[in-house]
């Protein structure tokens, strides 16, 4: 959720209007989304991210308005139960957007570092109006309101989110396969580094929707990585991908793949633990070859839909299964 609270930002930053922050605060039953996803609405009715699958936004729309008026934030409740598909009774709080400078500033430096950052929302869970529902921001000992308010928040409610470093992808690797799975994965949000040869003089053009594009040799690779990080190495040529492998022996990340077939993942393997005999069990277990999941997939496009579904199941810890064979809640 943190790459849409990134987008909401942005818009905000660069239109600097008067705007209004839905967050779902509160979920009875199941919906197509869950409580602290957010959109933003400006004064002309233009919305940036989404609550629901699309049939909740008008309403928001419409209950925002009063806010744009008056000012007061407001719990707006929306019962799908007998208008949705999902069943569920959503709590969205809508609150005038006004972040300070040093909100803005704060956010974005912890964007930048990766680091975790903490949202507080106050509320009753009760359609109403009142002057001290409000989220406050937490960066370390930092709170910062996302606009003015000296209403207490005693007897309120508290809905807490942990937000997560973005997701990023780094893509070893520029040919076109490379191309496509950065273009897919950065649709989903994830903020795509790709790796490729300075030789090969690549620009950012030639990668839709990139976020950093590194050129350096194998060689000279360095790359830390957390738990939000993946890497899918691809570069096509063996010697250059067991060199980026052996760059990355003691790192430990989400998830590492390996572009090509079995054999070549084991004769790989075998180049390492030859060079590198005490090399970790951990590091190698990391390590998925080939990347993605069977699902028939032949072109560049589908290839790209194969891997990012496999890094998702292995980051989320699910085994991948067709849905309508799954009992129960289709989220857990």
């Amino acid at each position: 959720m943190t790459h849409e609270l990134k987008t909401i930002i942005q818009h905000y930053e660069a239109r600097q209007e008067n705007a209004i922050l839905a967050t779902v605060v509160a979920l009875d039953g199941s919906s197509y989304r869950r409580p602290g996803v957010r959109m933003l609405i400006f004064e002309n009715g233009d919305m940036i991210g989404a609550v629901s699958g699309g049939c909740v936004e008008k309403e928001v729309l419409r209950q925002a308005q009063s806010v744009f008026t008056t000012r007061v934030s407001r719990v707006m409740i929306y019962d799908g139960r007998y208008r949705l598909g999902c069943e569920g009774i959503l709590y969205i709080l809508l609150e005038t957007f006004e972040p300070s400078h040093s909100l803005l500033a704060e956010f974005w430096k912890t964007i930048e570092e990766r680091k975790p950052f903490h949202i507080q929302s106050f509320y009753k869970k009760e359609q109403s109006d009142h002057l001290g529902y409000h989220s406050v921001f937490q960066f370390g000992e930092n709170r910062y309101p996302v606009s003015q308010t000296n209403e207490s928040s005693d007897g309120l409610s508290i809905f807490e989110q942990k937000m997560h470093p973005c997701f990023q992808l780094v893509i070893i690797g520029a040919e076109h396969d490379a191309v496509q799975l950065c273009k897919y994965a950065a649709l989903t949000g994830w903020e795509v580094s790709v790796v490729a040869n300075p030789r090969e003089e690549k620009t950012k053009k030639d990668f839709p929707g990139i976020h950093k594009l590194i050129q350096v040799e194998p060689e000279a690779f360095q790359h830390k990585l957390d738990n939000q990080t993946a890497v899918v190495i691809m570069t096509h040529s063996f010697v250059k991908d067991l060199q980026f492998v052996m760059a990355l022996r003691n790192e430990k990340g989400a998830y590492i793949g390996l572009l090509g077939p079995f054999q070549r993942r084991e004769k790989l393997f075998d180049e390492l633990l030859e060079r590198f005999p005490d090399i970790s069990e951990d590091f190698l277990e990391q390590i998925h070859g080939p990347a993605g999941i069977d699902i028939g997939a032949e072109t560049p496009q589908e290839i790209a839909i194969s891997i990012l579904s496999e890094i998702l199941s292995v980051v989320n810890n699910k085994e991948p299964q067709l849905l309508k064979d799954k009992m129960g809640k289709i989220h857990s």
